[in-house]
């Protein structure tokens, strides 16, 4: 993702609908986690920008570490007390085996060897350790956008599963989020020039988040939306 795309995205994510639930969402997996018995531990959020969700990971007790390839996302990391390393997500520099939990929401998209990544994030997991992964789905929405923050492709639930079976992982379960955003979705990418990580007016950012805040209550998890997530563990 371009330097200007990262600093974008750390101005909005605090307020912007698209990354306000998506932080509930992580919120919501660990507290499933605890409630299955996993006790919070060493966790990496691999890609993590300006650190939102490695806050999330903090806040739920966790001790995580934010890796972040480009210097402007690390850097506002670092500026809001997070512990940051820069690193390619295909080359994690981080030991075998030593991690609980690695988050990796928007990365696997960003690489032509995208099982590469998928193989970084199964070494650095325990036996038993939780892959928590969300990627853009659909090479239907494929628009400029994609083109202006790095994307190679969007995926389906078979080639996610491929990807993430390929490089070892589980999966454990596997949904779609913003579903009920999607025909929005597409209706602008169609007439996008660019990136859509847009500064919205309040009242257009409100609609849209009270629109996401309904999907987590309605059964529309199995149907397309604008982006996969994935829970994924590493075999005992």
């Amino acid at each position: 993702m371009e330097a200007t795309e990262i600093r974008k995205l750390a101005a909005l994510e605090d307020t912007h609908w698209w990354y306000r639930e998506r932080r509930v969402l992580l919120g919501r997996a660990l507290r499933r986690l605890a409630a299955a018995g996993t006790r919070p531990g060493r966790a990496l959020d691999v890609g993590a920008a300006g650190g939102g969700n490695t806050r999330v990971l903090r806040a739920h007790g966790w001790r995580p570490l934010a890796l972040e390839y480009s210097a402007e996302g690390a850097g506002v990391a670092r500026e809001r007390g997070l512990d940051v390393i820069r690193a390619d997500a295909r080359h994690l520099p981080v030991p075998s085996a030593g991690l609980d939990l690695v988050v990796a929401f928007d990365i696997l998209e960003h690489f032509d060897e995208d099982h590469l990544a998928a193989a970084e994030i199964r070494r650095v997991l325990r036996p038993g350790g939780t892959a928590l992964i969300a990627v853009p789905a659909g090479m239907r929405l494929w628009s400029a956008h994609d083109v202006a923050v790095g994307h190679v492709r969007r995926y389906d639930r078979a080639g996610l599963r491929a990807v993430v079976a390929k490089a070892g992982l589980v999966p454990d379960e596997l949904w779609s989020w913003n579903v009920l955003l999607r025909p929005v979705a597409a209706w602008r990418r169609r007439r996008s020039t660019g990136s859509d990580l847009d500064d919205l007016h309040p009242l257009v950012n409100i609609g849209l988040r009270t629109v996401i805040t309904a999907e987590r209550y309605l059964p529309v998890r199995t149907l397309p939306g604008v982006s996969l997530m994935l829970r994924a563990h590493r075999p005992a």
